[in-house]
């Protein structure tokens, strides 16, 4: 009865923004759509090579990596031999793919050029989420929590020469969400899902250095950091709010409702806008300045639409639309452009 509620409020929501997109320019528009025919279960999260013009999406049931044309939006082929991946990230200097495997919790490193698994790294149970330090190439990948476990760690992948190099333990709760590095590399900020609380990290230290609890809102997953504006971008599920902290103490600046079943965010720092994507819409907001946000639009999308990627280089979002508890659902990958 909940989900059925849900649904129909973010239907709702979504057709009452439809008369006010006729009369201005949508953000987003619809210019391309890829059916994934023979595919179950849900999409996870997506990596993107700009330079070799190819999307990576991780199809969990399926077990494998897909491979789309950036520009076309065409699936060109499948990277086999996954049990279950999750998240991903590009390797440009190497023509490579980290890939995290829940199936058997794993580390998986991709030859982009023969499209194979070519090195593997077992870690604890657990496998999931994972975020790369722009710096020094440290691939850092949530484990050992289990289903059930008070704590989990961060084991610290070197991507370079593909090992393990380290651990950051005693993160509260079995498991987290989004992670995000700034640029300088010195610091980690991590939704701990199991308290409710985003963690912030200090990379050399390796060492908890500030916990600030989410005001109102659980299961928390996407995560932004606006560096200029000193700002970190929270979508939660329950309720499904977009949330606006000060990066450097913690205290809430801005929280609005947002699309529901929520994963992904992106920042589309040209229109200073934000992208939430989640179940039927994409919400989308302003950043007007570093204190104040509106909501700008609901773009429908499909069932199940959590999984997205906006790539600034191509003023495009990338949106995954996956079947899973819905057997007539329509398997595929939505293209927009930005407006």
């Amino acid at each position: 009865m909940r989900r059925t509620t849900a649904f129909i409020v973010a239907t709702l929501w979504a057709l009452s923004a439809l008369p006010a997109l006729a009369e201005e320019k949508a953000p987003l528009k619809l210019v391309a759509a890829t059916p994934m025919p023979g595919f179950s279960g849900d999409f996870d999260h997506f990596g993107v090579d700009v330079k070799g013009n190819r999307l990576f999406l991780a199809a969990e049931e399926h077990k494998s990596v897909e491979v789309f044309d950036l520009h076309t939006g065409k699936r060109t082929r499948s990277i086999e031999g996954f049990s279950q991946p999750l998240m991903m990230v590009f390797l440009p200097d190497t023509d490579q793919l980290l890939v995290t495997d829940g199936g058997d919790s794993s580390v998986r490193l991709v030859d982009c050029k023969q499209y194979k698994i070519v090195k593997s790294i077992k870690l604890g149970e657990g496998v999931d989420h994972a975020v790369l330090n722009p710096v020094d190439g440290y691939y850092y990948v949530e484990n050992g929590g289990g289903s059930n476990g008070p704590t989990h760690v961060l084991s610290i992948i070197d991507s370079k020469s593909f090992k393990q190099v380290g651990d950051i333990a005693g993160l509260p709760g079995s498991s987290n969400e989004g992670m995000v590095v700034d640029r300088a590399g010195k610091k980690l900020y991590v939704n701990l899902t199991g308290t409710d609380e985003v963690g912030v990290v200090d990379l050399k230290t390796r060492q908890f250095v500030a916990k600030w609890p989410l005001p109102d809102a659980h299961v928390a997953h996407a995560i932004f950091l606006d560096e200029p504006n000193r700002r970190l971008f929270v979508a939660s599920r329950e309720p499904a709010r977009f949330i606006v902290l000060n990066a450097d103490n913690g205290k809430l600046v801005a929280s609005l409702p947002c699309v529901g079943v929520n994963s992904d965010m992106s920042f589309d720092d040209a229109r200073k806008r934000i992208y939430v994507t989640g179940s039927e819409t994409a919400s989308v907001f302003e950043q007007r300045d570093a204190d104040h946000y509106v909501h700008v639009a609901e773009i429908p999308t499909a069932f199940r639409a959590k999984s997205s990627i906006f790539v600034p280089d191509l003023n495009r979002l990338y949106v995954a639309a996956s079947g899973k508890g819905k057997p007539d659902a329509k398997l595929q990958l939505l293209v927009y452009e930005a407006q």
